[in-house]
Parts: C-alpha cells; structure tokens; sequence
C-alpha cells in the first residue's frame, strides 16, 4: 500500500478544499474504496474522511419528493418511514445488496460511487485492463466474462455497474445533488454514470473534487406498484446477474405510465424510453410485458460466456412487471 495523507473535516467547505487536492479521494463508509486502496488498485496521494459530515439527514422536500443525504447509511435510507412509504423500489433495493453489516456502514453517496465490479479491475495481477490501466486492453473480452455487460459496453471495457441501489434511483428520475468550491450543480441520474467508450477509466460525469452531497426524489407516483427483482447466484451477498427496477402507475387494471431500469447488464444502469412507453395506456399482460422487455434488450450484445443474460433479462422484466402490476407490488 502507498504512503497517503488522512484528514477528517467537520465542514463541507474543509472537505472541498481538502478534496480539490491533487490525488485527493473521499471516504465515506469504505466499503469500496478501501477494498481497492488495500489490493493497489487505487492509490490515493489524500483519504479526505467525509464521515462526520452533516450530510446523513432524510426529510421531505416542499413539493412531496425526497431529499436524501450522502451519509445516510443504506441500513437507515432502507427503513427509513418516509422512503418506505414513498419509494418503496429504493428499499427493496437497497435490503438485496451485500450483506446487513455492510449496509450499515455503506453511504448513499459511495454507493452512487462504486467501482464496477469486474475481477480484471480488481486484481492486478492481470495485466490488461484499460479501466485501471489505460490503453492496456481488456482482459474480459476474451476471458470468463459471465458476469459482464451486454449492452453499452465498448471495445475498450465490457464491465458492469453493481449498484442496486442506483438502478432503483434511475426508475425513480433521482437527481444527484453535488457541490464543488464554484457552487453546487444537479445531475440527473441518467446523466451522472458513464457508458466506457474510449474512457473507460471515468465512471461518472462528476468533476475532480466534486463531492455528493444528497439525492433527490421527485414526487412519485408508483409506491403502490413496485418490484425491485434481483437474480443472483445466491440468495444474500452476491452481485446481480440480471435485476430489474419495475414502477408502475395504474388505474384499475390499466398501466398510465411506467419506469423500468436493468441492472447487472450495463456499465450504468440501463433504461430504454420506448420500452416504458409501449406499457402505458393498455392493460398489463404477458404479452404486453414481454413486448417492452424485447425493446429493452434491443441492441444487446452477449459475450462468450454471458450470452444468457438476454433471455434471463427479458424473463426477468415480464416477471417484475406481473409483481409490480398487484396491488402494493414488491414481493415475489
């Protein structure tokens, strides 16, 4: 491990100057970042510790959505009365991933801030990996790449985002609130992950130093017809194969609108307008569902080893579209 600094801050304002360092990393809960500091994937010249920031706060905003803070923890945000209530898709998915001890300690913000998951990036005995290393290639192309993206992915990086929590916040139209020492800016949640390209390294659209401060959720109106559906090798503990983030709105049995989102697919989380719009202003059907899980996966392109992911994606969204059209939607 290289030698780095540590600094605590106690204001926002410390923790931006502090954070606009040369080399300068935040650190919340470290359930990440510290993983990757200890492997020598990350070397960071400054941890600037952002824990103790006023920023764990969850309170409703004047026009009925939500304003979340970066510090609040996945176990709190999860439970929370209001997100319960509200956004039951955010709790669903934020209870699927890791572990109970892990979400007590993982933040909102370093959630929004994983790395993608992908061995080749984590492990550096494996020389080719353009996220860690640019211009060094790309290991998973030809390699085990089960795990890996079928859709948006690029010639230089085939890996996936591993967020629950963040294919959750795309259905929901959450909006990353972000402050640097110029101001503070909103970035839509469709706007702040990166699909690889030619830069594979650069996984948000978040300037150097820029710190997450909260997540906002607009008004919603799919608390009643929610499913959050995640499959996986295992039961707890493990990262998705395929998941789907699955809102909708109804009258009676008819569908007025719809969100839907992929996960475990992509290196952001994926969702295609047109497949939420061929849902609305009919009936919820099998065939409906099926419909809009084809223009979902248009365009997707499987690997050596992932190539069932098409077909599991697309029964994946029928089956999270029939648990979310129930009244109170969210279990299957």
């Amino acid at each position: 491990m290289n030698p780095f600094s540590y600094a605590r801050p106690d204001t926002v304002d410390e923790a931006l100057r502090l954070g606009n360092q040369p080399g300068a990393r935040y650190l919340g809960g470290g359930t990440n970042l510290l993983d990757l500091v200890k492997a020598g994937v990350e070397q960071p010249q400054h941890l600037v510790d952002v824990s103790r920031l006023p920023l764990a706060q969850v309170a409703a905003l004047p026009d009925g959505g939500l304003r979340i803070g970066a510090m609040a923890s996945n176990t709190d945000t999860a439970n929370h009365p209001l997100v319960r209530e509200r956004y039951p898709l955010l709790a669903q998915a934020l209870l699927s991933g890791a572990s109970g001890q892990l979400r007590n300690m993982a933040t909102v913000g370093g959630n929004l801030l994983q790395r993608t998951r992908c061995h080749y990036f984590y492990d550096p005995g494996f020389p080719a990996c353009n996220k860690r290393k640019p211009g060094s290639g790309c290991g998973a192309r030809e390699g085990i790449n089960r795990m890996h993206a079928i859709l948006g992915a690029s010639e230089q990086c085939i890996a996936v985002h591993p967020s629950d929590m963040c294919v959750a916040l795309a259905a929901l139209d959450a909006v990353i609130v972000a402050r640097a020492p110029v101001g503070e800016r909103r970035i839509p949640i469709g706007e702040f992950h990166r699909l690889p390209g030619d830069t594979p390294q650069v996984d948000t659209t978040l300037a150097p130093g820029e710190l997450v401060v909260a997540v906002d959720l607009p008004p919603s109106p799919y608390a009643a017809h929610a499913c959050y559906l995640k499959v996986r090798d295992r039961a707890s503990f493990a990262f998705a194969l395929v998941s789907v983030a699955a809102a909708l709105e109804m009258t009676d049995s008819t569908v007025r609108s719809a969100r839907l989102a992929l996960g475990g697919v992509a290196h952001k989380p994926w969702r295609v307008p047109a497949a939420e719009q061929a849902l609305a202003g009919r009936p919820l059907s099998a065939q409906s569902a099926a419909a809009a899980a084809l223009l979902l996966l248009d365009g997707a392109r499987p690997y050596a080893h992932n190539a069932f992911k098409v077909s599991l994606a697309q029964r994946a969204v029928v089956r999270a579209l029939q648990v979310a059209s129930r009244p109170q939607g969210g279990s299957s």
